[in-house]
């Protein structure tokens, strides 16, 4: 496993594949720092500004630079050299 981690984890509780994520991050013993975009007031802006003005969860910024927007299990297991 590598040494990147997940600073951010933009997400809704009514988002399936926000919980898609979660749960695949939680079996694979990842930790983040989930945050609820219907519960914190400006990361619903941080998420458009992230996105070019698109309010697309999943995003999932590392602690590299690097973001994800609505990825897969595979894309996600890639980040962290491990195999979905």
């Amino acid at each position: 496993m590598t040494n990147i981690s997940i600073t951010k984890f933009y997400g809704a509780d009514w988002c399936a594949d926000c919980k898609r994520s979660r749960e695949f991050l939680d079996t694979m013993g990842i930790p983040y720092n989930y945050i609820d975009i219907d519960k914190v007031a400006s990361a619903a802006d941080e998420v458009s500004e992230i996105n070019n003005g698109l309010k697309s969860i999943p995003t999932i910024v590392f602690s590299n630079g690097e973001i994800l927007v609505e990825p897969s299990n595979s894309q996600l297991a890639s980040m962290f050299g491990l195999k979905a």
